[in-house]
């Protein structure tokens, strides 16, 4: 038996930097830095054992392996409890659908102009990122046979392949069907609810858990990755981040005033004075759901009625959010389409933008949102989900972004409702003077 004992030092070399980065975290050093730290030793490791670290890989393996094993559990629960919570059917069929609709149509444009944008700027070419030996990439079906495929057969098969399509729309009926027993017999569904919501909680709390082993799996997979590939052809990383960021601008500022202009009818430059304060907080705190009360404390400012604004901003951090479930997944899957040469037709990048869209319903809202849209992207693509965790470190900085996106799709969501239901003050909305600067996270 052949020991490889460089391989056994790049693992008690890892095993120290994970040492040093775990008392990092007890020293309160922020995520992102971490995150970051551990790209830089991640990049050390790999040139000094190249071609050394399979012990090394394992670590990012099992996290790897941790993220899928929740993806269906969480888009499960996640998506009945979303709609569950529009309450009734008149509510559904009004505020609830013009909500729906319009969030999920940002993260649908959001991951239309990413491919665009990607493929015209060749994100990921030249990366040549090689994966483990041992995996296969799964074959994209025909379009026919994935409009079949849309539809559920059999959830636990389905489930069990981490088949992400006829999950959501199995848990979507569901989610409608409590909606219309809820206005019949509301004490009668009420423990099923109650079971659905905290469930979701319980498994939102362990994707808590798993996620904050995200730097310990990019130490892991970076080595790896630069052990077989050498440092030069991770370059190409810093073209996602600068794209990335593009992309949140034009979405944020583009995307939002065309839909203003044209839907609500209104001043686009005035709804971005009246919603500053809520796009500066969500920036530093990136956090959509922490960005809650001071993004319904502008739109009220801005006329919205409060139970417009009430319904739509929370229901924006839980379906839609363009920049972590269209922009990153889109531009994630296609670095890795490019940097592992496959093959893809105008169909299965079509197909592409409507996982984005489907998936971006039952995942927001949860800690590392964007890790886990872009796993359950992936594993509905059949793309490998290590190419996400080598992501993590520009994931992490351009998260600022994401989050200002999101919470500025769901602000102008709310604002075209409003105005659609007649429930916007038009006087209010013009007097886009200075805020108050009482506009906190609540």
């Amino acid at each position: 038996m052949n020991i490889d004992y460089f391989a056994l030092g790049a693992l008690g070399t890892a095993i120290l930097f994970i040492i040093g980065l775990a008392f990092l975290k007890k020293k309160k050093v922020d995520f992102g830095l971490r995150t970051i730290i551990a790209l830089i030793l991640g990049v050390v490791l790999g040139i000094a054992f190249e071609g050394h670290t399979v012990y090394v890989r394992l670590i990012g393996t099992v996290y790897a392996n941790a993220i899928s094993a929740f993806v269906v559990p969480l888009l499960f629960f996640s998506v009945i409890s979303s709609v569950s919570s529009l309450e009734n059917i008149k509510k559904l069929k009004t505020i609830g659908f013009k909500s729906i609709g319009l969030l999920t149509s940002t993260t649908f444009i959001a991951s239309t102009i990413t491919i665009i944008a990607a493929l015209a700027f060749g994100i990921g070419k030249g990366a040549e990122i090689s994966l483990p030996s041992d995996y296969e990439a799964k074959q994209i079906p025909e379009i026919t046979q994935v409009i079949i495929d849309l539809f559920p057969k059999n959830f636990f098969a389905q489930a069990s392949n981490n088949t992400i399509v006829p999950v959501i729309l199995f848990s979507l009926f569901i989610g409608i069907a409590v909606v219309a027993l809820s206005t019949k017999d509301p004490q009668g569904v009420k423990p099923f609810k109650d079971f659905i919501d905290s469930t979701s909680k319980v498994i939102n709390k362990v994707i808590t858990y798993i996620i904050k082993f995200t730097p310990y799996a990019v130490l892991a997979l970076v080595a790896n990755a630069v052990s077989n590939n050498g440092p030069e052809k991770l370059l190409p990383l810093l073209s996602v981040f600068a794209v990335a960021y593009l992309l949140c601008a034009i979405q944020t500022f583009g995307v939002n005033s065309i839909l203003i202009g044209a839907f609500a009818k209104v001043n686009p430059f005035k709804f971005f004075k009246h919603i500053w304060p809520a796009q500066v907080i969500a920036f530093t705190t990136q956090s959509s759901i922490g960005t809650i009360p001071a993004t319904q404390t502008c739109l009220k400012k801005a006329g919205v009625s409060e139970s417009v604004a009430s319904f739509v901003v929370p229901l924006g951090a839980n379906i839609g959010m363009p920049g972590c479930a269209g922009i990153w997944p889109t531009i994630a899957a296609v670095f890795a389409i490019h940097g592992l040469n496959i093959e893809y037709s105008i169909g299965q990048y079509a197909l592409l933008i409507l996982i984005t869209t489907l998936v971006s319903i039952g995942t927001v809202g949860v800690p590392g949102t964007a890790t886990i849209t872009a796993t359950a992207v992936f594993a509905a693509a059949g793309l490998p989900i290590e190419i996400i965790v080598i992501l993590s470190p520009i994931s992490s900085i351009v998260d600022m972004a994401r989050t200002a996106t999101n919470v500025s799709a769901a602000a102008t969501s709310a604002l075209i409702v409003a105005k659609s239901e007649n429930e916007l003050d038009l006087m209010k909305y013009n007097n886009a003077g200075k805020l108050e600067e009482n506009v906190t996270l609540g």
